[in-house]
């Protein structure tokens, strides 16, 4: 019997696993359709600096060990630390503005509420336009003079 759960109408869905695989899904197509190419990838990189994220998400992997250190090259230590912690504050503030501007484009497009909450993975519409009201205003004010 092949993944009788999928297919069981009696058995109750499980929503973390569900998201999960909706991730996984997601980036697969998104590199798929918009990133199967070294140009194409090179659309968010900027080639002579590394950006903020980037930064950050590189000092977390050579420390964790799911990167490793080249031969020649210095291991983290607690200002290489002291500096991606530095960065969060920074791309927390970018995500939230291309989260809103997402979703702007998103309600743009036609999307409704209940199908943005679907996609971030949020029960209700009303959580979804709370969501982006609270981004509307966080970004408003980090933007502010």
């Amino acid at each position: 019997m092949q993944n009788s759960q999928q297919s069981d109408p009696f058995t109750a869905p499980h929503p973390e696993q569900a998201r999960a695989e909706r991730v996984h899904a997601s980036l697969f197509r998104i590199a798929e359709r918009h990133a199967a190419t070294d140009e194409q990838r090179l659309r968010q990189v900027h080639p002579s600096m590394l950006g903020p994220h980037e930064a950050v998400r590189l000092v977390t992997f050579l420390l964790s060990g799911a990167a490793s250190v080249d031969d020649g090259e210095p291991a983290v230590d607690q200002a290489d630390i002291t500096a991606a912690l530095s960065l969060v504050p920074l791309v927390r503030s970018e995500m939230d503005a291309l989260e809103a501007g997402l979703l702007e484009m998103a309600r743009g497009r036609g999307m409704t509420w209940q199908e943005i909450a679907f996609g971030l993975g949020l029960g209700t519409a009303q959580a979804a336009r709370q969501r982006y009201e609270r981004l509307a205003d966080r970004t408003a004010t980090e933007e502010a003079p």
